[in-house]
């Protein structure tokens, strides 16, 4: 099959959905027997993180630079006009992300749906992600051969939420990357630290993660990953609370190794990749029992209600104690998930719908 990929997500700086689909185009080239070919219209400075975050296997690029490139992606897609075989060549399957939904003429028509928090919970987004998402909801998702979802509890969510049959659905769970292992370099902040990694927004529910530290007995800092999301931001300028920022993806597994514990009191995920990477690499989790981490953890994390500041507090304290135990759980629950699987799992609902 010729493959082509939507890879506009990767021009910005990498979060999960950019992580996702860098992981995705490795796996899927790496299946074998197939041109995979990444596609977007980008400007000048998107096609150079782009082209910097593709992995090697994936050769075949199709990267035109355009004015306004986000805008002529949203209005390509509503216009449904031209089709993208003008730009890309005939191709078997077209696989598009969240930013675009390109028309096209033939091959099977496939999608990726991450998350449904702008419908679940449309409080906890921008308008504009509200409506960009809404619009492919509407327009795009349900007129789709497939579905791919990273969750079961995604795929749920599309069932009820988008009315999409479930044999169109098919879940590719994420990887962890190679990087994220137990040995190697630990980071060493200027006290023994709990980390968390997350976009600073309000589904992250990192104010009763503060709240929870500050109950603690202050043996612990809390280094807070993560750079300005969207919404009103969590009160981190307190003491032993150490802010890194947005932390480029080369260091953390170095955060992750250093930390007594990670902590993750998201209020909702689609996954929560973060959870699977701090446990590759040999660090105990206390995670939010929040229904859509279920896949994510598995057996091998503490799990508590993320809206109670003392239970947060309670598990971390336990997290610590049952180091040894949590550790080894978590290893062999991370080494279920590979990329070489989620690019399998792609290919087969290709063929299948073929």
């Amino acid at each position: 099959m010729r493959i082509v990929v939507d890879v506009a997500p990767l021009s910005h700086p990498p979060t999960g959905v950019g992580n996702y689909i860098a992981g995705s185009l490795a796996g899927i080239a790496a299946v074998g027997g197939h041109e995979v070919v990444a596609f977007a219209p980008v400007s000048r400075a998107g096609r150079r993180r782009i082209e910097a975050a593709l992995p090697a296997p994936v050769t075949a690029r199709r990267l035109p630079v355009v004015p306004a490139a986000h805008a002529l992606r949203t209005l390509w897609s509503r216009v449904g006009a031209p089709p993208a075989e003008l730009v890309v060549g005939d191709f078997d399957v077209l696989h598009f992300s969240d930013w675009m939904y390109p028309p096209q003429r033939n091959g099977i028509r496939s999608t990726m749906v991450h998350d449904l928090v702008p419908l679940r919970h449309p409080e906890w987004v921008h308008a504009r992600t509200r409506r960009m998402h809404g619009a492919k909801y509407r327009h795009a998702a349900q007129a789709c051969d497939v579905v791919m979802v990273n969750s079961r509890f995604t795929e749920n969510d599309v069932v009820e939420l988008l009315g999409v049959p479930s044999e169109r659905i098919h879940v590719a769970y994420p990887g962890v990357d190679a990087e994220f292992v137990p040995e190697g370099e630990r980071e060493t902040l200027r006290r023994p630290y709990v980390l968390t990694v997350a976009t600073l927004e309000p589904r992250k529910n990192l104010s009763t993660l503060v709240e929870a530290h500050r109950r603690l007995d202050g043996e612990l800092d809390l280094a807070v990953a993560g750079g300005s999301g969207w919404g009103r931001q969590p009160e981190l300028d307190r003491g032993g609370v150490v802010q890194l920022g947005y932390a480029p993806r080369e260091r953390l597994p170095a955060l992750y190794r250093g930390a007594e514990v990670f902590v993750y009191p998201s209020l909702f995920e689609g996954f929560g990749m973060p959870v699977l990477e701090a446990m590759a690499c040999g660090v105990p989790c206390v995670v939010s029992s929040h229904a859509s981490l279920d896949e994510a953890c598995g057996e091998a994390a503490l799990r508590v209600d993320p809206s109670d500041a003392d239970a947060i507090g309670d598990a971390i304290v336990r997290a610590r104690s049952e180091r040894g135990e949590l550790v080894a759980r978590g290893l062999a629950h991370s080494r279920r998930f590979t990329w070489l699987e989620n690019g399998r799992a792609h290919v087969a609902a290709w063929e299948n719908a073929g």
